[in-house]
């Protein structure tokens, strides 16, 4: 396969999940809503709780499968831990800030690697070496797509102001936006950028 086979074969494989957990998700979200509303004053404890493991398991699958494709230890820990901040920023803060004021629910901004710059760089370390080392790019691609759901959800629900069932529904409708391609361009897309040619034997692809 050539690169961009490569990137469309890795996008489709993970796009059913991610598409299914976005639904799931939203809806226990605004069933959580409807029953129980007073949880929604601790959404900002439990993003600054998966905001960071959503880091850790993001760095784990980006340098897992720049790994898998290309056997260099420190580039694949790099590009782990940027491809990690980087998007899982874009994931969690930027496109719940910009949508809830779009659905002009006055969401205030909150960037965690400034607030907790060692700790969202320790994470994203640690997740990139256990990545190379312990392998299992499915399973920390598929929890990096829950987490960043859960993570994506509470920021609004924490930083907003005119929170509703009703936002609750039709930000749960775009879950899927947020989630699909921040996370794939960085598990699947990014590290793969950085290759440069196939592996003439196996066809996949290798940076020397």
């Amino acid at each position: 396969m050539n690169k961009r086979e490569t990137v469309f074969h890795e996008l489709k494989e993970h796009l059913p999940f991610t598409f299914v957990i976005s639904l799931i998700v939203g809806g226990i979200v605004a069933w959580i809503f409807l029953v129980d509303a007073t949880l929604i004053k601790y959404s900002e404890e439990f993003f600054d709780v998966l905001h960071p493991v959503h880091i850790l398991f993001s760095a784990a699958a980006t340098s897992a499968i720049y790994y898998k494709y290309c056997k260099n230890l420190f580039q694949s820990i790099i590009i782990g831990i940027f491809g990690a901040i980087l998007v899982g920023t874009i994931s969690d803060v930027l496109f719940p800030y910009i949508s809830g004021n779009l659905f002009l629910l006055n969401t205030s901004f909150h960037l965690p690697i400034f607030e907790v710059p060692f700790l969202i760089l320790g994470v994203a370390l640690v997740g990139s070496v256990a990545g190379i080392y312990f392998g299992g790019f499915k399973l920390s691609h598929n929890l990096h797509v829950l987490l960043s759901i859960l993570a994506s959800l509470f920021y609004l629900l924490a930083f907003s102001f005119e929170i509703s069932l009703i936002a609750i529904f039709l930000i749960s409708l775009i879950l899927f936006l947020f989630v699909f391609i921040p996370c794939c361009i960085s598990d699947i897309v990014f590290p793969i950028l950085f290759l440069k040619k196939p592996c003439r034997i196996h066809g996949q692809w290798h940076e020397h």
